[in-house]
């Protein structure tokens, strides 16, 4: 299969994130409004790339006073930084359609290199799909410190601990349809 350009289908793909609340359950959630361009060279993983942004403003974690939050100077700050980008530098092969994607990974206006460990779900053609074209999905997770990114609000907890985790683990399931 020669190597071609992809797009997201938005409808069929997500990025969501959790982080410890409290010290002892997780709180998860998502980005609504994001975009991917990749392209896939199953014959020299290597020459694979990936470019993807989300509208930090799309946050969604199901209660609008913690989102409002999350979108003030505080947290992701989305009139000042309303992006957070990746763009990925160097594709690797671990052996059974399994990748890591190193890349930066741009957030708050802070830039980090980040390694996200790959599942490549493989393509079906267009003969086989019933939407009529070609398709290709993967799975990607990697886990961020937010301080690294310039996201440091916390409360301490009069029970010893903190508010908010610092480790945030970011999930993105992505189908993407042949730009062919």
């Amino acid at each position: 299969m020669p190597n071609m350009v992809w797009t997201l289908d938005t409808t069929h793909s997500e990025v969501t994130f959790s982080v410890r609340h409290m010290m002892f359950s997780k709180v998860s959630g998502s980005f609504n409004v994001f975009r991917a361009t990749l392209e896939i060279d199953e014959i020299h993983p290597e020459k694979s790339w990936i470019e993807a942004e989300a509208e930090t403003a799309s946050i969604d974690t199901r209660d609008e006073k913690r989102d409002a939050h999350l979108r003030s100077p505080d947290f992701f700050d989305t009139e000042q930084y309303p992006l957070l980008t990746f763009k990925s530098k160097q594709v690797e092969s671990r052996g059974d359609r399994r990748y890591s994607i190193l890349g930066d990974l741009t957030l708050h206006g802070v830039t980090k290199e980040v390694t996200f460990d790959v599942e490549y779900g493989g393509q079906i053609p267009k003969e086989h799909n019933p939407f009529g074209d070609r398709r290709a999905g993967l799975t990607a997770v990697t886990t961020i410190n937010r301080k690294d990114f310039g996201l440091t609000w916390n409360l301490a907890l009069e029970t010893g601990g903190i508010m908010v985790g610092e480790d945030v683990r970011i999930e993105i399931n992505l189908e993407a349809v042949a730009e062919d």
